[in-house]
């Protein structure tokens, strides 16, 4: 399912990859766009050290405690496929070729002569290790890739460098999707490891950069691996120091003492960064958005109709112009984010106030003591609280314009302003009636994630009734081809911004600033930012990945 930790900001803004690959019931294959990798290149020139900024302690790297960091970890561990599922084309990367030998196999070819940072070799054993520790250990944000949406119901070592992946149900975007986003853990390491959550020791993987010390509330540093398959990255030594609050972030950037900053800049202090000398300003892709959680468990939000009227009453535009000061879209065309290669096209939530009075007369919602404030049949107040974090100055200001938004249209609202702890509490507890939230790329442009929030508690729960969701998952699962699966997506997605239980307010827009002194070979990956290993590997690993300016 989706971790607690995906509904809060990723501290850094993670990597890139995957999308369509096979279809059908015939054998396909991706291969290698170069499968000697960099190793056939010149040399890069390299840079001693980098200080980046981190706005948070995620810990040593475990990624069942750190998830939601990707481009923190993937410094450190590679994947099947790169960069993420969040590209149209992804491209082998452990892998080799990934060939889909019918609707429920797929046959994987590993690179040969990779190690992990030990000097252990990287075989298969590895591979069908992290699979089935994924799909049978503890959950964790990787966990429903291989156990639910899909499932993957064996996988074998062929031989040292074949794995075997047989699914339970049609699987056509395995290496797009499943194999684009699992980072490979080393079986000689993980196998001792009995309560994953409690691992504490340092990382071990096949990535770019090792870590090598860590700081509790302090600092990462990291040093590059120079046998990466994909040739030696072009700074040396990355430092890595925590710093939480954002003032502090930025004024360390303007003075010199780190190099880049991996939380975008508030729109307020943009332009003053980008007439700094020796700094530059990339803006990119966030893949991310923000929006309003919706308590579909409980009355009224558990009828459709209204969910309706709640959405149309809602003035995205006038939201994101106060409170982005238009670094962003606003959220117009839905859930999930529309530059997804996974999204449909044609999505929209409009702005309709009058419209949203008629859906709550349809529904005897009406005004009955003359207050300003709708009643339900049964004489109940429509007065619900937006509960909002303290520490979100954006998300307050969105809940007090929501709040005069729905009055206008007979419903009343309190803000409550809570502590972050208590408000990343309320999708499991449900005390809520709706709260202010933000969701990232694994979330809004992943489609087996799309599926799985509709069984997870995060967007809808299993088991609840909705049969005309439930009937289009089903053709989802038994549909081989991934066109026409993508197709039965779009209809999914149609019906959930018809009836929505998260409200789009805005999707921003991250600007990341950094010295261009220092480094200047910043390139965004979409749903990551900047700051990711494919930024700091050489030019022919970067145009393998397909992460090119």
């Amino acid at each position: 399912m989706l971790s607690r930790r995906h509904f809060i900001r990723p501290v850094m803004a993670g990597l890139v990859a995957l999308s369509v690959l096979m279809a059908g019931c015939q054998s396909k294959t991706a291969e290698s766009v170069d499968p000697k990798g960099a190793e056939a290149n010149p040399v890069e020139q390299s840079i001693p050290e980098l200080k980046i900024a981190v706005p948070g302690d995620v810990g040593p790297l475990n990624l069942y405690l750190s998830s939601g960091n990707e481009s923190l970890l993937e410094l450190v561990y590679d994947k099947l496929f790169a960069p993420s599922p969040f590209v149209k084309e992804p491209q082998p990367w452990l892998a080799e070729s990934a060939t889909q030998v019918d609707d429920l196999n797929w046959v994987v070819k590993l690179r040969s002569g990779i190690k992990w940072h030990d000097g252990q070799p990287f075989t298969a054993e590895d591979v069908k290790f992290t699979f089935e520790y994924y799909r049978d250990g503890p959950s964790n944000r990787y966990t429903h890739h291989v156990s639910e949406v899909p499932r993957v119901e064996k996988i074998e070592a062929e031989d040292a460098s074949t794995v075997r992946f047989t699914c339970a149900y049609a699987c056509p975007s395995l290496a797009s999707i499943t194999m684009a986003d699992l980072p490979i853990l080393p079986k000689h390491i993980w196998e001792k490891v009995e309560n994953p959550r409690k691992f504490t020791e340092l990382p071990v993987g096949t990535g770019p950069y090792k870590l090598t010390e860590y700081k509790p509330d302090q600092y990462y540093k990291l040093e590059a691996n120079p046998d990466y398959f994909k040739g030696r990255p072009l700074v040396d030594s990355l430092v890595m120091p925590i710093i939480k609050d954002p003032t502090a972030m930025f004024n360390a950037l303007r003075a010199g003492e780190v190099d880049a900053a991996s939380r975008g800049v508030p729109p307020e202090l943009l332009e003053s960064f980008k007439k700094l000398p020796n700094m530059k300003v990339a803006g990119t892709k966030e893949l991310s958005l923000t929006e309003v959680r919706i308590n579909f468990e409980k009355e009224p939000f558990n009828e459709p109709k209204f969910r309706e009227a709640l959405s149309l009453a809602v003035d995205r535009k006038a939201i994101m112009d106060t409170v982005l000061l238009g670094e962003g879209r606003p959220g117009l065309q839905g859930y999930p984010h529309p530059d997804s290669p996974w999204t449909s096209p044609t999505l929209s939530t409009p702005f309709d106030a009058d419209k949203a009075k008629a859906v709550l007369d349809q529904l005897n919602y009406v005004d009955r003591n003359g207050d300003g404030v709708r009643e339900t049949p049964a004489g109940q107040a429509l007065d619900f609280s937006i509960k909002v974090s303290s520490t979100e100055p954006g998300w307050i200001r969105s809940a007090e314009l929501l709040k005069q938004q729905f009055a206008n249209v007979g419903i009343k609202t309190t803000v409550e302003v809570l502590d972050s702890a208590t408000i990343g509490t309320l999708g499991q507890s449900r005390k809520f009636d709706m709260y202010v939230g933000s969701i990232g790329p694994h979330g809004v442009a992943d489609p087996d994630q799309f599926v799985m929030s509709h069984r997870s508690g995060y967007l809808w729960s299993k088991g609840l009734a909705y049969p005309e969701m439930d009937e289009l998952t089903k053709k989802w699962m038994a549909e081989a081809n991934i066109d026409k699966r993508k197709e039965i997506s779009f209809e999914m997605q149609a019906l959930f911004n018809r009836q929505p239980t998260s409200l789009v307010l805005y999707y921003p827009t991250e600007n990341y600033a950094y010295r261009a002194d220092k480094f200047d070979r910043w390139v965004e990956s979409p749903g990551f930012g900047i700051i990711h290993k494919y930024s700091l590997l050489p030019e022919e690993a970067r145009k393998a990945a397909g992460v090119t300016n």
